[in-house]
């Protein structure tokens, strides 16, 4: 089952070799995409095929600590769950913006305690195009999840008996932008590890692969502006996990997970993350729990 999905959905820097979505997907990202390239060139000459490769990535994984899952929770049910962004594209136009608020801002750089705190002033022409650009980066990234959460639904199926999804998928940005009214007041808030937790609204934290991860409600705590940390988190950079655990420690960590074991993924091993149930108890005061899910297969790249 494992293979099928890797077969399905490419992961890691893959792509599809055509183009692979449901046309309807890429027709609605379209216009975005042609008025992002037309308006500013340099994200195009970013990406190498710019013409395609937003449309044969999308459907795609990436790597990092994007994955997908199969899960069951306390009551025997099975989940689906996987996490991915806005991949090549995305980080293109990250980057580009990046260096063009350093550029804006000029002579006024060196008032700045950091040169990456350089910003767009609201109602200019490059914060509008900013925002516009980073919504459709978003919207691409919530497409992406729903293509590859059709591909892997597909790939799964010959293994199983007949079934279907009986309930409304869970789809949560992170690491994203939203404009929003806290405090009485019209704003931007940029949740970086955090996913929104409104009232009653439904939301995913993950764990580490090999860990458990929840299904949780929101609490609509305003201190927060209604939000929680989307997962666990690590407590050890990259270099540190490869240099600290071996093959066997992933090993012995993964224990009843189908997953790789491999030396190439030793910088995911669940000890590199912070304990997760430590991480719930923490925000208890942020969201309920509603599943604990407990993984058994997990695809990384």
């Amino acid at each position: 089952m494992r293979s099928a999905i890797e077969r399905a959905v490419p992961v890691g820097l893959a792509a599809h070799k055509t183009i692979n979505v449901r046309t309807s997907s890429c027709n609605k990202l379209a216009y975005g995409v042609d008025w992002l390239f037309a308006k500013h060139p340099t994200v195009m000459k970013m990406l190498k095929q710019p013409n395609t490769i937003w449309t044969k990535q999308l459907g795609t994984l990436g790597s990092g600590n994007h994955f997908i899952e199969i899960c069951v929770d306390d009551s025997k049910d099975v989940w689906v769950m996987l996490h991915s962004g806005s991949r090549g594209i995305g980080n293109a136009i990250g980057q580009y913006f990046i260096q063009l608020a350093k550029k804006d801002m000029g002579k006024h750089i060196h008032n700045l305690p950091d040169k990456d705190l350089s910003y767009f002033t609201e109602g200019s022409q490059h914060f509008v195009d900013y925002v516009t650009a980073v919504n459709w980066a978003q919207e691409y990234a919530r497409i992406n999840r729903d293509e590859m959460m059709g591909l892997v639904l597909r790939a799964i199926a010959p293994f199983l008996p007949p079934f279907h999804a009986d309930r409304h998928a869970i789809n949560c940005h992170h690491n994203y932008v939203s404009r929003e009214n806290h405090f009485g007041a019209d704003v931007y808030v940029t949740r970086k590890g955090a996913i929104r937790a409104r009232e009653g609204e439904l939301g995913i934290i993950p764990g580490s692969m090999g860990a458990k991860s929840f299904i949780v409600r929101g609490k609509g705590n305003a201190d927060s502006f209604c939000s929680c940390a989307h997962g666990a988190g690590r407590k050890m950079s990259r270099t540190a996990a490869r240099n600290l655990f071996s093959k066997e420690d992933l090993i012995a960590q993964t224990k009843g997970v189908e997953c790789r074991k491999d030396k190439d993924v030793i910088d995911e091993i669940p000890a590199a993350y912070k304990d997760i149930n430590t991480v719930m108890d923490n925000q208890s005061d942020l969201v309920d729990v509603v599943h604990t899910l407990k993984q058994v297969l997990c695809i990384k790249s």
